[in-house]
């Protein structure tokens, strides 16, 4: 229903070009057509109007009437070859169940550090931790900064002043963040915080859901080192491969930031007076950690069609602990067709992509030893490449027209 819904709007776009063409200058279209278009356009818009509906896209529906288009296996099957991923869905969604066992054991260390026996309790704890309405978009202020700081300090990438200097905020509108209840980022960071035609419900949700200890995470994950940097990147470096964009490189960039961070103890580095409590930001981070490895479960499964829509809501809000409302916004974004079937997988195994390169060729005594900011300038300045060619690349081998992806990169 979703292609329906987008073949529709390209069909109506390319007649709205065609008779704006020609309407003025030609009497048959001016004269015969006109009319006759103008009722088309109508029923078009009606009709494309009645489907977002039915599906969701347009934020009205409840969860019950999220749906999607699974495309089964050997359909998936070509997406992984596609994107350079040397995996099967099954493998892929074993190591997913593996990573989150490992999240859920070092949530239970960092809950009893907070004084709770139930990671359940501590997340609640932290949730509640959250500011009030109109003082969000300075937690967000703060957090990018003290960002920039931490890997500037560290000599781990090169930012650039016009990149640190110069981003912008602005705000989620009540509808979007029924399909985008958290942040979003790129040469702007949109923040998602309650707004007065919110239900008192939602803007609470919203408040639990955005709070500093999650939003510490979120916040360097769209600005810098995330989406924001790798923006500015990607307009001065080989721009052409923008055409080429995977979410493997994309999003697993900012996500591989996000387990570099863990992996040097950010959690306790604080630089700012929102999230100050070490616990509470190890629990923000397994959050999305979590919410990741849940992503890769949900996203296959449903393709594979062993979930539902309204079970991968459920999984979200049981195990990883989100808010009803942010779960569904999740689950509507992830099916209303924007995003291939691939890409909410593509945060955390492209991050896994960049960590098991950054092992060959940073951390391995026997490899080239790269410094760590050398590598990450070089993953940047390369702009979109899948990351089993950008690997092919940085070894110095020759790549055939032949080759399929054979990179084994989870450990």
């Amino acid at each position: 229903m979703f292609w329906t819904i987008a073949k529709f709007e390209e069909l109506q776009r390319a007649l709205e070009e065609a008779v704006g063409f020609y309407r003025g200058y030609d009497p048959v279209i001016s004269w015969w057509i006109e009319k006759p278009w103008e009722a088309l356009r109508t029923k078009m818009s009606v009709l494309t109007s009645a489907l977002g509906k039915k599906t969701g896209i347009d934020g009205s529906s409840s969860a019950h009437d999220i749906v999607g288009d699974p495309i089964g296996r050997e359909a998936l099957l070509q997406e992984l070859e596609a994107e350079w991923i040397a995996y099967t869905p099954e493998e892929l969604v074993r190591k997913a169940e593996e990573e989150f066992k490992w999240c859920e054991e070092e949530m239970d260390k960092a809950s009893k550090t907070l004084g709770f026996d139930r990671r359940q309790e501590a997340l609640e704890h932290v949730k509640n931790m959250f500011v009030e309405p109109g003082e969000q978009i300075h937690v967000v202020r703060d957090l990018a900064n003290e960002a920039i700081v931490y890997v500037e300090r560290r000599d781990l990438i090169s930012v650039p002043t016009v990149a640190r200097d110069y981003w912008k905020t602005t705000m989620m509108i009540p509808a979007r963040q029924r399909v985008n209840p958290f942040f979003l980022g790129g040469e702007q960071i949109i923040v998602s915080y309650p707004n007065s035609d919110m239900s008192h419900e939602d803007k609470l949700m919203s408040m639990r859901g955005n709070n500093p200890a999650f939003s510490r995470s979120t916040v360097h994950h769209e600005l810098i080192p995330g989406h924001h940097l790798q923006f500015y990147y990607m307009d001065r470096y080989h721009p052409h491969r923008n055409l080429f964009q995977t979410p493997f490189w994309i999003e697993g960039w900012s996500v591989y930031w996000e387990l570099l961070l863990w992996q040097r103890g950010f959690p306790s580095e604080v630089g700012q007076v929102w999230a100050t409590n070490e616990a509470a930001n190890r629990i923000g981070m397994l959050f999305w950690r979590m919410h990741r490895c849940a992503r890769i479960t949900f996203s296959i499964k449903f393709h594979l069609g062993q979930m539902t829509p309204q079970e991968c809501i459920d999984l979200l809000v049981t195990r990883v602990g989100h808010e009803r409302a942010t779960a569904e916004g999740e689950v509507r974004r992830s099916f209303a067709g924007e995003y291939s079937p691939l890409y909410q997988a593509g945060y955390l195994l492209g991050a896994f992509q960049f960590r098991a390169l950054r092992k060959e060729l940073v951390e391995d005594p026997e490899g080239p030893r790269w410094k760590e900011k050398s590598f990450h300038d070089a993953v940047l300045r390369e702009n979109n490449v899948p990351v089993e060619i950008l690997r092919t690349m940085f070894m110095g081998e020759k790549l055939s027209v032949d080759r399929k992806a054979h990179w084994r990169f989870i450990g």
